[in-house]
């Protein structure tokens, strides 16, 4: 398996990067959060989970080892695929997380596309003893920094590649405009374009 990939970024997509890893451009899925901290012709590290099936390998990247631990831990739930641990790091921090299964918060669950009521109950039930308590790491209330109008793609990206249509994403990233602020953090802006979209 493939733990993490280091070399320059050769392009960023709405829902993946592509980095160059010794002459090969290794395409990897993230969540808009992690994306915003890629640019182009630097040099990346990222941690990385390979789901493999019948007729794919994917590669899938996260901002640290602990948004990686996460994305792998919540797929031992029932019913939850890479897709939708996907969105669950894309919605929530790992702390953010922790905390709503450690407290039975099915509604901080729900607002994660691709969960519902009894999803986010079983969530809750199979994770609760192994998912520990929140440790304080990951980059929380740090923003990530995006240029002025770049996180309106990213946050709109992130959006279709959860499952909203485009119409419902642009509409949401207008709903969170005025929040963005000199410093957008594209996680928070992400997450508060879903309960725009939840609350619809």
């Amino acid at each position: 398996m493939i733990a993490y990939v280091r070399g320059q970024v050769a392009a960023v997509h709405l829902t993946s990067a592509v980095v160059d890893v010794g002459g090969v451009g290794l395409e990897v899925l993230c969540s808009p959060g992690t994306l915003a901290t890629l640019r182009t012709g630097q040099q990346a590290t990222l941690p990385t989970s390979m789901v493999v099936r019948e007729d794919s390998l994917t590669l899938f990247g996260f901002v640290d080892d602990d948004e990686k631990s996460i994305f792998e831990l919540v797929q031992t739930a029932s019913g939850v695929g890479p897709k939708v641990a996907q969105a669950i790091t894309a919605v929530l921090s790992p702390d953010d997380l922790r905390r709503a299964i450690s407290s039975d918060d099915v509604k901080t669950l729900t607002r994660v596309p691709g969960i519902g009521q009894k999803g986010a109950q079983r969530i809750i039930l199979e994770l609760k003893d192994r998912i520990g308590a929140p440790v304080g790491s990951r980059t929380a209330g740090l923003p990530v920094a995006a240029p002025s109008e770049a996180w309106r793609e990213q946050v709109h990206g992130g959006l279709v590649g959860l499952g909203w249509s485009a119409k419902d994403a642009d509409k949401a990233v207008d709903a969170v405009a005025d929040q963005a602020g000199d410093q957008p953090d594209v996680g928070a802006l992400l997450r508060a374009a879903l309960r725009t979209l939840s609350k619809a």
